[in-house]
């Protein structure tokens, strides 16, 4: 099951709820700032980034700004718990499922969440029209 952060008044959220909607792929939101996210959902998060916390972490959020914490230095334990009590915090929207993990909305790379065989169906469409695409241009300039 694909779960998704979001915050209410985010536009990529939204973007993000958009597609997965139009994909028909169910998922769970997770409000930031009226849910409670866990320290086994963080962990879960973290395990999934590239580069750690700079992934996840929004430096232009108020709570980054009031907080001013040296996020390189800070143990894993203290990182949770500071994300637990300020998870406004966390960049959005966070989609993850059982092994990938996308932080903000990217038309692109949202696609990862789509089962193999349906991207696989899509590429295949894609390919067909850039084919009628270059034939159509063939015909027009011959």
């Amino acid at each position: 099951m694909i779960k998704i952060y979001t915050v209410a008044s985010c536009s990529s959220c939204k973007k993000a709820k958009e597609w997965l909607e139009k994909h028909q792929l169910a998922y769970q939101e997770i409000n930031l700032v009226t849910n409670h996210i866990g320290r086994e959902d963080l962990l879960e998060i973290l395990s999934l980034t590239e580069g750690g916390t700079v992934d996840i972490i929004s430096k232009r959020s108020q709570a980054y700004e009031r907080l001013n914490i040296d996020f390189e230095s800070i143990k894993l334990n203290d990182l949770v718990e500071l994300i637990e009590m300020n998870p406004t915090i966390l960049r959005r929207p966070l989609i993850i499922d059982n092994k990938r993990l996308q932080v903000g909305y990217n038309d692109d790379e949202i696609r990862k969440f789509l089962p193999r065989k349906m991207r696989k169906i899509q590429i295949e469409a894609a390919t067909e029209r850039l084919y009628q695409f270059d034939l159509e241009e063939q015909f027009q300039e011959g």
